[in-house]
């Protein structure tokens, strides 16, 4: 792969990632909640999700998505659902999310706390349709024909989910300087409300994503 090539994918995967979306607001929430350190395992698991991802785009599963009204209907409804479900989640929250962020502690004494936050971030990469036709529309245009595809696919997929957790890392950040304005009762429920808002309203936009005929 060309140097200048992959200049140009950086670009773009940075211009994506740091656009607010579901992965995004995930991590904003979670700094607010339990701090920026353990929100990034989130990170880690839409990362993870998004390797998951590439590589079904890879196998050509977007093309079925993409000419697939069923298999695309199905995937958008899941994802749909489940954020609407974290933004109602969020939006019923009567209490200072701030007030309640448990103390950093260490992994053994809540054993299920680093997975549940790993899992959130899973689910929000897996059940995101944009994310499977993005890959299966921008690799394309950076793939070198007759160089090894497996090599290409492991640069491009790294540096994206390099850029996504860069991303995370500095709105999660931006959040825990914000922390202190959103501790009194008020403010935290206006947070609630405007994160638990603008998880419904994202659910409900992969609604109105159309699937692509052939």
């Amino acid at each position: 792969m060309h140097l200048s090539n992959w200049l140009l994918f950086c670009s773009v995967a940075l211009l994506v990632t740091f656009s607010p979306g579901p992965a995004v607001l995930l991590a904003i929430s979670n700094a607010i909640a339990v701090g920026p350190r353990r929100a990034m395992i989130s990170s880690m698991g839409n990362g993870f999700g998004l390797f998951i991802i590439s590589g079904v785009a890879m196998a050509g599963m977007g093309v079925v998505l993409a000419t697939s009204a069923t298999a695309f209907m199905l995937l958008k409804l899941a994802g749909a659902l489940y954020l609407v479900f974290l933004g109602i989640k969020q939006w019923r929250s009567k209490t200072s999310v701030v007030a309640e962020a448990p103390a950093v502690v260490q992994g053994a004494a809540n054993p299920n706390s680093f997975w549940k936050l790993f899992r959130q971030g899973l689910t929000v990469a897996l059940t995101n349709p944009k994310a499977i036709l993005f890959f299966s529309a921008l690799f394309p245009q950076f793939i070198t024909p007759g160089e090894p595809v497996a090599i290409q696919f492991t640069v491009l997929t790294t540096s994206f989910v390099a850029c996504a957790m860069l991303a995370h890392l500095f709105y999660a950040n931006l959040a825990r300087l914000l922390k202190t304005q959103l501790a009194t009762p008020g403010r935290a429920r206006l947070f609630n409300r405007i994160t638990g808002g603008a998880f419904v309203l994202l659910g409900l936009s992969l609604l109105r994503l159309r699937a692509k005929t052939a």
